[in-house]
């Protein structure tokens, strides 16, 4: 496995975070990796109606936010929350908003991303 570049712990910062964090679709992706750590980039956004390239596009901010590592894994890229780093670098930031993400409900309402695919909606699945 090869691991992708990505900020060192020290050098995280506030702004980054936050604006990885403001946009809904990546705000999901998020909640889905805390959620499943060590998935792949592909399982986490099952379910999700957002074209590839915007997919990858989202991976690629989190990752330099340093909300997430990525390795790859043959065909594959794993996903694995920096948890540890987040929290000593900003003590109690991830864990209220990661919460209150999950109480709204994604499937209800439209999932608009900065990206250009305003008006996505999370597929519902029985």
């Amino acid at each position: 496995m090869r691991p992708l570049p990505q900020p060192a712990r020290e050098s995280l910062t506030l702004a980054p975070v936050l604006h990885a964090l403001g946009d809904p679709v990546r705000l999901e992706l998020v909640r889905r990796a805390w959620d499943r750590p060590e998935s792949t980039c592909s399982a986490l956004a099952d379910g999700l109606d957002v074209p590839l390239s915007t997919l990858s596009n989202h991976w690629r901010i989190l990752r330099e936010a340093g909300l997430i590592s990525m390795t790859v894994d043959g065909r594959h890229r794993r996903i694995r929350p920096r948890a540890d780093d987040l929290s000593d670098r900003f003590p109690g930031l991830l864990d209220p908003i990661l919460r209150l993400s999950a109480a709204e409900s994604p499937n209800s309402g439209p999932l608009s991303s900065d990206a250009g695919t305003a008006g996505v909606r999370q597929k519902h699945t029985a």
